[in-house]
């Protein structure tokens, strides 16, 4: 009889271990090669930084790469989902590929962190998108920044010239509503895919215009192609790029051209030189310092950044969601994508302060932005 007790008694000591060590999975796709590369491959690399246990539960992180295309985007997702069965998926890059992801985690039920930056991707909350929350600030917050700084420079008329997809679609949007808010006169609007190789003709429609500022509405390395082609044709107003180009890439593959520069962007891309008051300063700077030593000096980018914030915010639910239920159930996912939504406060980003709630599945305020002007080939922080 004492050897059946303690027997059972072992048997429940073991149950109970097991259930405390269960597995957390993540499945994260990227877009780690094509159009999209320069901004995957940060995002790729900083899963490697991140814990391998959250809360005392081990973490298994897997990566996949979408390839820049939305169709493997959704296969990725679809496969982690059901083959890997994963407690979150991570990802894509660019807001073509997150928007195509959203059918299939609303659909098994699967809580989504999109690392692209649309406020399409979460907005309007639907009973499919409140599965998805984005750790990149929306795209309104970083056009009225633009927006503010062409008036505070004198710009009385703008050109637009963006991707021919959502993202461009979304950055002419709200771009176009800032420009009405500081009494800008929006001159001209054209696109371009991000696989082309020329821009002729958009950029002369551009100059016949005779816009006083330029903004690219692109991201990685292809929104060089407008502004070169502009300073080719011997345009002499000024540019503006969005956050999408926040990375050494942009840089090297811009060159001169993209010198004197303007964009809105997450405080981590000049950590360093934030003031000692900025709330942001310190975790935008752990992040760098983690990038970097794993890398090299001055490869730290955004768009790393974005991915290592979902990590955060994914630290901050996990607690609360494992009170409620074991990793690897859909009563895991469910009290985990509720956690996200209920449990992420004040958490310090590299990117900002997040504060989500049941209307607002990205959480970041104005600390999440500054202005940055490229300066010897440098991002430099503008006061």
């Amino acid at each position: 009889m004492k050897l059946k007790k303690l027997a059972l008694l072992g048997a429940a000591v073991l149950g109970f271990s097991t259930a405390a060590l269960a597995e957390i999975t993540v499945g994260v796709t990227v877009s780690a090669t094509g159009p999209a590369a320069s901004l995957g491959i940060p995002e790729r690399n900083t899963f490697a930084l991140m814990p391998k246990t959250i809360a005392g539960q081990p973490v298994n992180y897997i990566v996949l790469d979408d390839a820049s295309d939305t169709t493997q985007a959704v296969t990725n997702t679809r496969r982690l989902i059901s083959e890997r069965k994963v407690d979150v998926i991570i990802g894509s890059s660019t807001t073509p590929n997150s928007l195509a992801m959203i059918d299939a985690v609303a659909e098994a039920k699967t809580p989504m962190i999109s690392i692209a930056a649309s406020a399409a991707i979460i907005e309007p909350q639907d009973e499919k998108k409140r599965w998805v929350f984005k750790t990149p600030q929306n795209d309104i917050m970083m056009a009225l920044a633009i927006a503010d700084h062409m008036a505070s420079n004198g710009v009385k008329t703008a050109a637009y010239i963006g991707f021919a997809d959502a993202y461009g679609e979304g950055w002419y949007r709200e771009f176009s509503k800032a420009l009405e808010l500081k009494k800008i006169q929006l001159v001209a609007n054209e696109r371009f895919s991000r696989t082309d190789t020329a821009v002729t003709g958009q950029v002369l429609k551009i100059m016949a215009a005779k816009p006083d500022a330029v903004l690219v509405g692109g991201s990685g390395t292809p929104a060089a192609l407008p502004q070169k082609t502009l300073k080719e044709r011997g345009y002499t107003g000024k540019y503006y790029q969005t956050h999408g180009v926040a990375n050494a890439d942009f840089l090297r593959v811009g060159g001169k051209d993209v010198e004197g520069t303007y964009l809105p962007a997450g405080p981590v891309l000049v950590a360093e030189q934030l003031p000692a008051s900025n709330p942001v300063r310190k975790a935008a700077t752990e992040y760098v310092k983690a990038y970097e030593g794993a890398h090299g000096k001055g490869t730290v980018s955004g768009f790393g950044a974005h991915a290592w914030d979902a990590g955060l915010i994914l630290q901050a639910a996990v607690p609360a969601a494992l009170k409620k239920a074991k990793p690897g159930t859909p009563e895991f996912r469910a009290a985990l994508r509720d956690a996200l939504e209920n449990d992420v406060k004040e958490v310090a980003g590299a990117h900002g302060i997040f504060n989500m709630s049941p209307k607002d599945h990205l959480g970041l305020d104005q600390r999440a932005r500054v202005m940055v002007r490229i300066e010897n080939g440098q991002w430099k922080y503008q006061p």
